[in-house]
């Protein structure tokens, strides 16, 4: 399971020596006094770690330098209680290789009228200290979040969470190793891309294996395990009674739970984040994994299908972003529509096997069914309906010169009948402001047709996410105007263009 607790952010305070000890005193007393209750917020999933208050260029040098070496360290939250000249910040941050959050704040919430003096003003001048260092940030073209408000307010306390989760998720991608069984599915385009690129930018590196790698490791299961499994599927899950002991489906829930086994073996030996699959290699292989990819996207593994190495990367992210959060996160695909006219029109969301019981409504159901696909015995998987509410499809995408983000969010619904003769678990829903609207937008953005898909993870996790990222961010949601979209999408050609060849 993924545990955010094991990360922290580092509150850094800056000041001078200008005000005299006294002054520098109450500055590192009311530092201490906010970042204990930002490590106490019940919406901040991280340890906040007060460090002490940086007065000299030399000091903010070797905290960054700590920062990028400090394995536990996401990010740090910044504050300039004082003023803080911030030339004194430039090397420091020029060196910074961590996420960084600006909190324009003060200690008090109000202005004491009838005490308030110049000494209280040298004391309390963030609106002023805070606006130099936001000069130097933007003169560095440096990615970085603005939380502006009081620091006890929930608001404030949410925004800061919602970064750290996305600051987590960064950490997490860092050195994290992706198994890909088998290569991309023939001829597709969208789930192709630079892997040595993404490695450079992103810091996950995929690695190829031959799926009889993983054939291997499924035929070392034992008996006795794979009872074992079968008992806790029959525990967990809705089992109708062929799929149990003495049934005639028995046999493939059995070698639906090898093959979860030696998968799960296979990741964990290796270390491995997040993996892929192709239903166009299948070799040695008696079914195409599906029970066992769910399981494993469940307990926290990123997955894509056919190859796309992407979108497993994103949803292992999605998933450390929600950690501890309701709501589950999924791989996903747009499947098919349900056009009803104008605002009702819907999206039927699913893949042939692997949605992850994360995102169900109730209890799943086990079952062993044909599939038309993939040449192989019917496979054993979960079929159940997801969740209704507000949630949220994004993908990453290769565009050659750049990686693009795009997200849409999404208010799914129950089926408006049921399914009885789709052997898959699905999920229905409204894009916003339109499936009209949506979908042309998701098109002209060149979005894949794979994607993470989540209740939990929200528009400013993704795009707090993609800052860290350095990529292009593009939302589809209540506010999109296709004809400002597209407008979006040339400014966004024109600005990388120009960043790559001024920047790079």
């Amino acid at each position: 399971m993924i545990d955010l607790k094991q990360y922290e952010v580092w509150f850094v305070t800056g000041s001078q020596h200008l005000y005299g000890p006294e002054t520098l005193e109450q500055v590192a007393k009311d530092s201490r006094a906010i970042a204990s209750a930002l490590d106490a917020s019940t919406t901040i999933p991280v340890k906040v770690i007060f460090k002490p208050v940086l007065t000299t260029p030399e000091a903010i040098h070797e905290l960054c330098l700590e920062a990028n070496s400090a394995k536990n360290c996401v990010g740090l939250i910044t504050w300039m209680h004082t003023f803080s000249p911030a030339k004194m910040w430039i090397a420091g941050l020029s060196l910074l290789r961590k996420p960084f959050l600006h909190l324009h704040t003060q200690f008090g919430r109000e202005i004491p009228w009838s005490e308030i003096d110049m000494d209280f003003m040298n004391l309390n001048q963030s609106a002023h200290g805070d606006r130099e260092f936001g000069f130097i940030g933007s003169r560095l073209r440096l990615n970085r979040k603005v939380v502006v408000g009081h620091w006890q307010d929930e608001e404030v306390q949410s925004e800061i969470g919602v970064w750290t989760r996305a600051a987590c998720a960064w950490a997490d991608w860092q050195g994290a190793r992706i198994a890909r069984f088998g290569d991309n599915m023939r001829d597709v385009a969208v789930t192709e891309g630079d892997k040595v690129e993404a490695q450079r930018r992103f810091g996950y590196d995929v690695y190829g294996y031959g799926v009889g790698d993983l054939v291997k490791a499924v035929g070392q299961v034992s008996d006795a395990e794979i009872n074992q499994l079968v008992q806790t599927y029959l525990d967990e899950y809705e089992v109708p009674s062929a799929l149990m002991s003495g049934g005639e489906k028995y046999a493939a829930v059995c070698e639906g739970a090898r093959i979860e086994i030696g998968m799960r073996n296979f990741l964990s030996a290796g270390n491995f984040k997040a993996f892929t699959t192709t239903f166009e290699d299948l070799y040695g292989l008696k079914q195409l994994p599906g029970l066992a990819v769910q399981r494993l996207m469940r307990d926290g593994y990123g997955f894509g299908a056919e190859g796309d190495w992407k979108t497993s990367a994103l949803v292992r992210a999605m998933k450390v972003m929600s950690a501890g959060l309701p709501g589950g996160v999924s791989f996903m695909e747009d499947y098919t529509y349900h056009f009803d006219g104008g605002s009702g029109d819907k999206v039927l969301g699913a893949h042939m096997l692997e949605i992850c019981e994360s995102i169900a409504a109730g209890k799943p159901k086990l079952d062993v069914l044909p599939l038309s696909i993939g040449g192989k015995a019917d496979p054993v998987r979960l079929i159940f309906d997801a969740n209704t509410g507000p949630a949220i499809c994004a993908s990453v995408m290769d565009m050659g010169q750049r990686f693009r983000m795009v997200a849409s969010v999404v208010d799914v619904v129950p089926t408006e009948a049921p399914l009885p003769k789709l052997p898959v678990a699905r999920a229905l829903w409204l894009p916003r402001p339109s499936l009209k609207v949506a979908a042309a937008a998701w098109i002209y953005a060149g979005g894949a047709h794979h994607t993470g898909f989540s209740y939990a993870v929200t528009a400013d996790h993704l795009r707090d996410f993609a800052d860290m990222a350095g990529i292009e961010f593009l939302l589809i949601d209540e506010n999109t105007s296709l004809d400002d979209f597209r407008k979006e999408l040339r400014w966004n050609d024109l600005y990388y263009h120009l960043a790559n060849g001024v920047i790079h």
